[in-house]
């Protein structure tokens, strides 16, 4: 049975409310917390290790040891905030620029530079929007937790010697350093972002109109 071609594809970006793709942005940042919350956390504690030798594995090994399983996902919480606000704002950007530049006049060399343009700036407006966020997920845990004797506390509070919690640490941040200090790097990072979302949202258009094209379908067949 041939689906007619009439129908609005309800799969298709276009043809979603703008506030939809965003909670669908979420909703993915939401599921994908589950793998980036642990992994990040080792990551964070692996470069942050001066131990001879110490790698990925070896940490992994001494935050289950010393804090149970569920230590993984210490600092999950600000984690899972920090992606699905900016996974929401990511879709909904890149979307949102596509629409305002569409024209139906466009040569092939015209709509590679939107969609470059269009996933650079998601890729800039997904990190502007969680920064701050970013900068108290790695700060956090960046603290001592006690995994091993050399562990002391990235930042202390003057009248607290234990380590802080995420508000405590935006507060005493906000407070020694100003609110600078909750964007320090993003320069840098939004330049990375714009060059990498660029070649991505990129590559995967190219891809799936490659792959949607009836002759490439039709020759498939017949080989």
């Amino acid at each position: 049975m041939l689906l007619d071609s009439s129908v609005t594809d309800p799969t298709d970006p276009q043809g979603i409310s703008l506030y939809k793709l965003w909670l669908a942005g979420a909703a993915g940042g939401v599921a994908s917390w589950t793998v980036s919350s642990p992994t990040e956390f080792i990551k964070c504690r692996t470069q942050l290790d001066s131990r001879p030798g110490a790698s990925s594995w070896t940490v992994a090994k001494d935050i289950v040891r010393t804090l149970g399983w569920r230590g993984l996902y210490f600092g999950g919480a600000i984690t899972c905030a920090r992606d699905s606000i900016g996974y929401g704002f990511y879709f909904w950007t890149y979307e949102s620029c596509k629409r305002l530049m569409a024209a139906k006049d466009d040569d092939a060399q015209q709509t590679a530079m939107k969609v470059l343009l269009c996933g650079g700036v998601a890729g800039v407006a997904t990190w502007a929007s969680v920064y701050p966020l970013d900068m108290i997920k790695t700060r956090l845990q960046a603290q001592g937790l006690g995994t091993h004797p050399e562990d002391q506390p990235l930042v202390r509070s003057q009248n607290d010697r234990r380590a802080l919690n995420s508000f405590q640490l935006a507060r005493e941040t906000y407070r020694t350093e100003g609110l600078k200090a909750f964007y320090r790097g993003l320069g840098v990072c939004s330049v990375r972002a714009f060059i990498v979302n660029a070649v991505q949202w990129a590559s995967y258009e190219w891809l799936m109109r490659y792959l949607n094209n009836p002759w490439n379908q039709t020759h498939a067949q017949v080989s």
